[in-house]
């Protein structure tokens, strides 16, 4: 039996009618959408790489990594590795992101003590401690951070004495405008020991804090964490140290013509990139703790005080803990910053990864392509680990459903 004319027109405005009906899908234009876009980018990237290779290509540039492996043939003034002239210019960009990640932590360390200290002291009862730190916030955090890097490092450092007539302490410590020279530590045979008693130390003062608060969750007894986890990290290692016979010893910094030679060298550039990232980064901390401390409902330190709790002590068990559920997102932003900020050091001359690796090596390899990839995955790389880091401890402080 053969289909009538009437019969096709019927099947047709179905199908249409489909057809229609799936293209206003709103899931089904998402899709489509998204392949669209995803094609445009691909075919976007497509276009610029080949341009890229082949603009490379007529200038004679070749490309890849290999240049790693070729010697870079210049001294680096701080290196946490072993390096000279000889080594290789893979070896550079390890240097280079070492001290980067070095003065990150130190700065990181010193503007969360900072900066707690400063968003406490914003809501101090005393007028002239919330003066005092409400003007050290608003002028820190409105001067940009380069401009403070050069003022510690023109202004201050560049005024100490020369090496000969350098600050000391006793005949240990100097100070002048080469740096800070301080004793260097020998390990000799058996000092093992003690870094054994060390990592011991720690183990046993995590379990004390975890026993000590599943006490106080219990019985409501509070226990001296502070006081235990002191003598364990300190008495420990003491003990090692004079049960082997004491196999630690010191090299001291000893002047030699213009210089000093011997003991640990911290670098003028070092100090001030760490003192004024830490600075600049406190300021915005202790405006991020002030908030967070405010946030947390009045009733709580009222009913805190009501039981007998000195103001120090409200703070410290009450107000504060039910703070950091406001404070560590934000506070994590700030420590994104601080590290990418780092690369502000170029304009000193400390040797982190853009002076080092995306300055030096940069120039004399003309790997353009392949060393600023590196550097800024490795910037990246260092973000998401913070983030990572940061989020562990957000969730350690969240509040948990029941």
């Amino acid at each position: 039996m053969k289909p009538t004319e009437s019969g096709k027109t019927i099947n047709q405005n179905k199908t249409g009618n489909s057809f229609s009906h799936l293209f206003y899908n709103p899931r089904f234009r998402s899709v489509i959408f998204q392949l669209i876009t995803v094609a445009l980018l691909g075919y976007f990237f497509y276009v610029i790489i080949n341009n890229t290779m082949t603009n490379l290509s007529d200038r004679g540039i070749s490309t890849g990594f290999g240049f790693l492996d070729r010697e870079a043939g210049f001294g680096i003034s701080l290196t946490l590795i072993e390096y000279n002239e000889t080594y290789s210019f893979g070896r550079t960009f390890f240097v280079g992101l070492l001290n980067t990640v070095l003065v990150s932590v130190l700065g990181i360390i010193l503007a969360t003590i900072l900066g707690f200290a400063v968003g406490i002291a914003r809501l101090s009862s005393n007028w002239m401690v919330n003066k005092l730190a409400a003007v050290f916030i608003e002028i820190v955090r409105n001067v940009p951070p380069l401009l403070q890097i050069l003022f510690w490092y023109f202004a201050v450092l560049q005024a100490l004495p020369s090496a000969r007539q350098s600050l000391s302490i006793g005949e240990a410590i100097f100070l002048n405008i080469r740096g800070l020279y301080i004793p260097k530590p020998v390990f000799e045979t058996g000092s093992w020991l003690i870094g054994a008693a060390a990592i011991l130390a720690v183990i046993l003062s995590v379990g004390v804090y975890i026993w000590a608060r599943n006490k106080q969750r219990l019985t409501g007894i509070q226990t001296p964490v502070g006081r235990i986890v002191v003598g364990l990290c300190l008495g420990l290692p003491l003990i090692a140290y004079f049960l082997m016979g004491m196999p630690v010893s010191a090299n001291y910094p000893e002047l030699k013509g213009f210089n000093f030679s011997g003991g640990i060298t911290v670098l003028p550039e070092l100090f001030a990139l760490w003192i004024a990232l830490g600075i600049f980064t406190a300021a915005f901390i202790a405006e991020i703790v002030r908030s967070g401390i405010e946030a947390v409902n009045h009733g709580q330190t009222e009913a805190a005080m009501a039981l007998g709790l000195s103001r120090s002590k409200t703070l410290k068990l009450v107000v504060i803990p039910q703070a950091m559920r406001i404070i560590v997102p934000p506070l994590t932003s700030e420590y994104l910053n601080l590290t990418k900020n780092s690369s502000l050091a170029m304009a000193i001359g400390y040797p982190d990864l853009v002076s080092v690796f995306a300055g030096t090596t940069l120039n004399q390899t003309g790997q353009a392509i392949e060393i600023i990839f590196m550097t800024m995955g490795v910037y990246l790389g260092l973000s998401l680990f913070t983030s990572w880091v940061m989020n562990i401890y957000n969730r350690k402080v969240a509040l948990v459903e029941r």
